[in-house]
């Protein structure tokens, strides 16, 4: 199992400004390979007997010309420029795989600062890790994972440095799931999470909390002088209420799907267009504000983690507009979202639009279960079976904590 653990490094000014070198060392390889590699595309497009560019043969041509054209990168350890190259024919490969956009250039100040380290160019000692041409920066907590190291990707938030450190550990530091059975959940605005068992959580909505101070300090920040000490300020004012955001929102969704994976050993929700969604200029920003794709990201490598399963439903499965009474499955024709509650004309049952939802996730999760098993049992005694046509992630996220729940069962 490949675990990644995200520590915040505590640098002094001489080992922050050595990261902010590597860091732009990494982005300005990264973006001297991008054009080199358009450059060579056009020129092999035109004639074949030209070498089709890969990030090899970029990574031997920068090795070739740097001490000359480039001295300032012999300043920093050489994964810097060398592991940019690699991660751009990973992106290159994603994108004629059709997984990712086209590559783009990254501009300074505007894409995230970081550099990545192979295994042999640093080491970890306790709470210290080892970094070439830099010596010991502190940590500001040990490495939880025991196993053997693969890479480090040093990175830099607002004005805070992190290391996310890659391990290949058999440990599961995640206990197996309590088994309630199986729950829906529907996934809003006005809630972030509605629950086949009625309960319902509102979310943190960082982004709408602060918005008054981001509107501040961004009048603040434009009004001063382009290139001065005091621009300089107030934009880092600006970033650090940035991550201050990000980090309320990861930390809210953390504790919902720690909760939902540690209870639930089936967990149904929908395949959303999120894409979509936040183009309703009317709820593009509460959308946006509460992260659904991280929150399914982390849904599933936690269920994975503990053994659990997540079933998603198809983008077009009419949740919310299907009656879940018990015997009935009545559709209805329309149900705008101004309507919050609704009556079934056959059966007469009344409706909280999200808890109907997330009932009939439940139930959508529990059929395709008993189907997959059904099948399973098939393809034993020598037919083919289908699975669940998903197979969980298991890659975790830096942190994990216990969910205090807000019950809303009225």
């Amino acid at each position: 199992m490949i675990i990644s653990h995200k520590i915040r490094l505590d640098p002094n000014n001489k080992q922050a400004t050595y990261l902010a070198k590597a860091a732009g060392t990494a982005r300005f390889a990264y973006n001297w390979a991008l054009a080199e590699w358009q450059i060579q595309y056009a020129a092999w497009k035109e004639d074949n007997s030209q070498p089709k560019p890969n990030q090899m043969l970029l990574r031997r041509q920068l090795n070739s010309i740097k001490r000359e054209q480039f001295p300032w990168m012999l300043e920093v350890t050489k994964n810097a420029p060398q592991m940019a190259i690699i991660q751009l024919g990973a992106a290159f490969k994603n994108f004629f795989a059709g997984r990712a956009k086209y590559p783009q250039f990254k501009k300074k100040g505007k894409s995230r600062d970081s550099f990545t380290l192979t295994n042999d160019q640093f080491a970890i000692d306790g709470c210290r890790i080892r970094i070439p041409n830099l010596g010991l920066v502190r940590m500001r907590e040990t490495l939880r994972f025991s196993g053997k190291i693969l890479s480090a990707t040093v990175s830099r938030t607002a004005d805070q440095w992190f290391a996310s450190i890659t391990v290949d550990t058999d440990q599961n530091h995640l206990p197996p799931a309590e088994n309630q059975g199986t729950v829906g959940v529907d996934l809003g605005v006005s809630a972030l999470a509605t629950l086949s068992t009625g309960e319902k959580v509102t979310g943190a909505k960082p982004h709408k909390a602060l918005l008054s101070r981001l509107k501040r300090l961004s009048r603040s920040l434009s009004r001063k002088v382009k290139g001065s000490a005091n621009r300089h300020k107030a934009k880092a004012k600006l970033a650090r209420l940035h991550a201050k955001i990000a980090n309320i929102r990861q930390d809210s969704l953390h504790q919902l799907t720690t909760d939902l994976t540690r209870r639930f050993h089936t967990i149904g929700i929908e395949d959303l267009n999120v894409s979509g969604m936040v183009k309703n200029r009317h709820l593009s920003r509460a959308i946006s504000d509460m992260g659904f794709f991280e929150f399914r990201r982390q849904l599933e490598y936690k269920a994975g983690m503990r053994g659990s399963v997540v079933v998603v439903a198809d983008r077009f499965f009419a949740s919310s507009k299907t009656c879940s009474a018990p015997g009935c499955g009545h559709k209805v024709d329309k149900l705008p979202l101004s309507i919050r509650e609704w009556t079934c004309p056959v059966c007469g049952a009344v409706h909280d639009r999200d808890v109907n939802a997330a009932k009939n996730l439940q139930e959508y999760a529990s059929a395709t279960l008993s189907n997959h098993a059904v099948s399973s049992t098939v393809s034993a005694c020598g037919g083919e079976g289908a699975g669940l046509g998903r197979k969980p992630k298991t890659k975790p996220a830096p942190m994990k904590q216990e969910f205090n729940r807000k019950l809303d069962l009225g």
